[in-house]
């Protein structure tokens, strides 16, 4: 058991659920970091009948102000950061051409995906680094090594980015003991409605099409790769791109 305290973003459903309620279980305090506070607290009800420990945190990763009072909050419930996993993105958009991509579609993607980011990293590095031990995870996407062919440009530019500012803070954050890496995820069965127009037939076809391993990725399938990026084991690991996409990217 841990007694570590990890912030997930984005943890009100989907992955960043799954991953919260695989945390809990092992022991791991879990701050709910979420801009739909309902869903936060009944994340936080499920893990608290199962035995675990969290706290349900309002948060918009695009408000620095937000970002800054929730991991206050945390910090004061717990002591302390030592995880962050920045899972909070907008990929709202439908496909959509680049000559026909508004502005504000753009800037949605790169505040809640990048920006939203930064917030987070910013708002716990001072104590991660004055502990001297931390580990951060960037959720970016398999889509950044291998586009689909439908059009993305705003998303897949925005993953992207995360893997620049990964690799920039595992040089900087590095010598405080703290890792930043990234995971990857292929196209992924969440229960959340996306507006791409895809049944769960048509997933799991292409699925097989295109994947080593012929079934759809999982929330649950991202969980034991975060728990383990954020684990002693893997402390000697930063800077790195883990893509978790039944090998969807590695041709």
């Amino acid at each position: 058991m841990s007694a570590r305290t990890c912030i997930i973003t984005g943890s009100g459903q989907g992955i960043g659920r799954a991953v919260a309620l695989h945390f809990a279980s092992r022991g791991y305090r879990v701050g709910l970091a979420e801009r739909n506070e309902a869903a936060a607290h009944e994340v936080a009800a499920e893990i608290a009948n199962a035995g675990g420990t969290a706290l349900a945190i309002p948060m918009d990763v695009t408000d620095a102000a937000s970002v800054n009072a929730g991991v206050a909050r945390v910090t004061s419930a717990f002591g302390g950061v030592d995880i962050l996993i920045n899972n909070a993105r907008w990929s709202g958009l439908a496909p959509t051409p680049v000559q026909d991509l508004a502005d504000a579609d753009w800037r949605q993607a790169m505040e809640v995906n990048v920006t939203g980011a930064f917030h987070c990293i910013r708002a716990v590095a001072p104590a991660m680094i004055e502990a001297r031990w931390g580990r951060i995870i960037n959720m970016s996407s398999a889509t950044v090594r291998k586009p689909p062919s439908r059009p993305y440009v705003h998303y897949i530019t925005s993953k992207a980015a995360l893997i620049g500012l990964t690799r920039s803070l595992a040089q900087e954050l590095g010598q405080h003991g703290i890792t930043v890496n990234a995971l990857l995820p292929g196209a992924v069965e969440t229960g959340v409605a996306r507006p791409n127009g895809l049944s769960d037939a048509d997933r799991e076809k292409n699925a097989r099409a295109t994947q080593a391993i012929p079934r759809v990725l999982r929330s649950g399938d991202l969980a034991g790769a975060a728990f383990f990026l954020a684990s002693e084991d893997a402390g000697f690991i930063t800077g790195q791109s883990l893509a978790v996409d039944g090998g969807f990217s590695f041709g």
